[in-house]
């Protein structure tokens, strides 16, 4: 009986390098695809993806080769390298070492990134003006993010830690896929139905086609009517996507995201019981106050010499009415005298002296109004001719067959003007 011989896993590792590393084929392979989820190694070194539409492959760089590059890779960028496949051994995964890496345009995701947020920006939904505040001290959270996964436990978990009384609601959404937008929209637009102070919008970290879904427009527009404050946490650190720049507040990741939302507790309490130092204080300070002014109130002369001061107030009473007095008498002594004058008048005295000297003064207004009357020259013969009722004074204000009015002492007679003859 033959005995079944087990292998183990780093043999079959080796086993695997071996026939790749002697394979032809794999040892200056040149490749082109899109490059994602890159990261530049503190010692120089590139690690990425390299994918096509379907297929992806890991890829290093070493330091030794990145200094030859002439620009800097990023997600999205099309590129063409050259390079070998090999496996690590440590994962079991098989990569290619790129020697030689060249641009070959930028990719179809980043296009449409850059196009999005070119048309966002314009329609002005990244203004500042249009941000709203996070409230200090919330008592209700909203997230919308996938109800398993390391982004769900780092924000409950910084959440509880920080501010255990803060109440949260999960709207769980699909955060990856073709259909996750959709679902964003859709428990946003849920959350909007609930009394929440600020709302977490995110997940964890992945490629940029993982990532994808909170690049779309319909993601923006409804993070940007949502009626609350909205904090996005999409990725880690260095992942940027469009619902940060739409949202109120952007987290570098969830666990940041929770520490924007809530206060520390102990924060809090240490504040108040520096408010509660300041209070007492204030009071204490207040209260020496008031006993040094009551103390002053006390020894003050008003209080310990009250007699005094009234004594003063009566004999200034005693002035006033003393001089209210003379003026009194002075008044009224002015009035007697005007009195006493009035009756030893001449008027008042001689009333019909008076009386007789009006009258003989009205006798010779009267005899002067008898010179002037007219009727009296009636009298003496002579007459007064009118025409239209007005007096004629000169000769040259009638002409011939005027009509005239000739006034006697006793009656009139209308005549016609036949001739007129001048001396």
């Amino acid at each position: 009986m033959n005995e079944t011989k087990y292998l183990s896993i780093t043999a079959i590792t080796r086993y695997l390098k071996y026939q790749i590393d002697n394979d032809e084929n794999l040892q200056d392979v040149y490749l082109k695809g899109e490059i994602s989820n890159f990261k530049a190694h503190s010692r120089g070194h590139f690690y990425f993806t390299l994918k096509d539409e379907t297929s992806r492959i890991s890829a290093i760089m070493f330091s030794s080769n990145t200094t030859k590059l002439t620009f800097t890779p990023e997600d999205g960028m099309k590129v063409l390298i050259r390079g070998k496949i090999s496996v690590y051994e440590a994962t079991g995964n098989y990569q290619i070492y790129v020697s030689d890496m060249q641009e070959d345009g930028i990719g179809n995701l980043y296009i449409a990134f850059e196009k999005l947020k070119l048309k966002l920006e314009k329609e002005g939904l990244f203004d500042k003006t249009h941000k709203k505040q996070i409230p200090k001290i919330p008592s209700r959270i909203g997230i919308v993010t996938a109800p398993t996964g390391a982004a769900i436990r780092d924000i409950l978990s910084t959440i509880k830690r920080r501010f255990p009384i803060c109440e949260t609601i999960l709207f769980p959404a699909l955060v990856q896929g073709p259909d996750a937008h959709t679902d964003i929209v859709k428990q946003i637009k849920k959350a909007e139905e609930f009394d929440i102070d600020v709302l977490i919008i995110g997940r964890g970290g992945g490629s940029i086609e993982d990532l994808w879904p909170f690049n779309e427009e319909d993601v923006a527009r409804a993070i940007y009517n949502c009626k609350m404050p909205t904090i996005s946490a999409v990725g880690h650190e260095i992942d940027y996507t469009i619902s940060d720049f739409v949202a109120d507040v952007r987290a570098a990741t969830p666990t940041g995201a929770a520490e924007i939302a809530v206060p520390n507790m102990v924060d809090l309490l240490n504040t108040i019981d520096s408010f509660k130092i300041r209070a007492s204080k204030v009071v204490s300070n207040k209260i020496d106050n008031l006993k040094i002014t009551l103390s002053k109130l006390k020894d003050s002369y008003v209080l310990n010499n009250p007699l005094h001061i009234y004594q003063v107030k009566e004999q200034r009473l005693d002035g006033l009415i003393d001089k209210l007095n003379s003026i009194i008498l002075n008044i009224t002594q002015k009035r007697n005298d005007r009195l006493n004058s009035l009756l030893k008048s001449y008027v008042l005295n001689n009333p019909k002296k008076l009386f007789e000297n009006k009258n003989y003064i009205l006798s010779k207004y009267i005899e002067k109004l008898e010179v002037l009357n007219p009727l009296n020259t009636l009298k003496r013969g002579y007459t007064i001719v009118k025409k239209d009722n007005k007096a004629i004074d000169k000769l040259n204000k009638l002409k011939q067959n005027d009509e005239i009015e000739i006034m006697f002492n006793k009656g009139t007679i209308n005549a016609t003007v036949i001739s007129i003859k001048e001396n």
